[in-house]
């Protein structure tokens, strides 16, 4: 590749996060911004940070986003209760909120971390873990994966070290 197709390369990536970085600043504002209700009453809007970080939950620094054409997926998932997870890694950046329920989550390494209904969680970026449901009623968690389109966004262990097998990718 040519250093000017290069160069070229690089300003489009720039390009994709700066407008990426827009609209998610600008979806941000919308949220925040004045609404009304039915009956014409303005509506307050409460904006709630449940967890900023450059690192995971187990303290581990998230990598740089990789290259490519980005892909952001939202997943609603339902784990029933007793029901465990397989072990698994996800090589992208992502985080999720528990919405109801709980989730104990553990890594491989034996960090673990107690999830309640409404707790956020920045998930480990290629670091084997699972969760599992311990509580009695149904966990549903809601994940966003900043990803790259075609590329899986969770791959199970121990397959995963062998050959890689998308379990999730993005529909």
């Amino acid at each position: 590749m040519s250093v000017r197709a290069a160069t070229r390369h690089q300003t489009r990536l720039k390009t994709r996060r700066c407008w990426l970085a827009l609209l998610l600043i600008g979806g941000g504002l919308l949220l925040a911004g004045p609404r009304t209700l039915a009956d014409g009453e303005p509506a307050e809007v409460k904006v709630q940070t449940l967890v900023r970080s450059g690192q995971a939950w187990n303290g581990t620094q998230l990598p740089a986003y990789p290259s490519g054409e980005p892909e952001v997926t939202v997943l609603h998932i339902t784990i029933p209760p007793g029901v465990r997870l397989p072990m698994h890694i996800h090589p992208v950046i992502n985080a999720g909120m528990l919405i109801r329920g709980q989730l104990l989550v553990i890594s491989e390494a034996g960090a673990k971390v107690q999830l309640k209904a409404g707790d956020g969680l920045i998930e480990m970026v290629n670091q084997p873990h699972y969760g599992t449901n311990n509580g009695k009623e149904a966990a549903e968690i809601v994940v966003v994966y900043a990803g790259v389109k075609g590329k899986p966004i969770t791959v199970l262990e121990p397959a995963a070290k062998a050959s890689p097998k998308p379990r999730l990718t993005a529909p």
